[in-house]
């Protein structure tokens, strides 16, 4: 069983800068898939974005030139580095690991995930 952690969310001002991490209790081979995705209340679970095979070329367009998504695999570890938040930014963020082969952004696609950092931008 693996377990994904995330931490590093609070409440910051728009236009402010938050940094989530999210580590794997263990290494997985496909430890190089991991995504973040995040949930506002009453709205569906979308991607954010995502790592493959090391590389991480996969952001929505709503954060893309904001947001950073980056690997750490000594440290079992993804981040997500979000800058020029926004308050449509709030929401409560995940991480997602172990890829099954499908879109980036497909819940589906995504073996374990974590529990959860909130986010909130007022």
């Amino acid at each position: 069983h693996v377990q994904l952690v995330e931490s590093g969310g609070g409440s910051v001002q728009a236009g402010g800068s938050l940094r989530l991490s999210c580590a794997a209790s263990r290494y997985m081979y496909d430890n190089g898939c991991m995504g973040w995705f995040r949930q506002a209340p009453e709205k569906e679970r979308e991607g954010v974005a995502a790592c493959v095979w090391g590389t991480c070329p996969y952001s929505s367009e709503s954060v893309r030139g904001r947001f950073t998504i980056s690997l750490d695999n000594a440290n079992n570890s993804v981040y997500l580095l979000m800058n020029s938040l926004k308050p449509e930014d709030t929401g409560t963020y995940y991480c997602a690991a172990a890829c099954r082969g499908l879109s980036w952004d497909d819940r589906d696609n995504y073996k374990y995930w974590g529990q959860g950092t909130q986010v909130t931008v007022s």
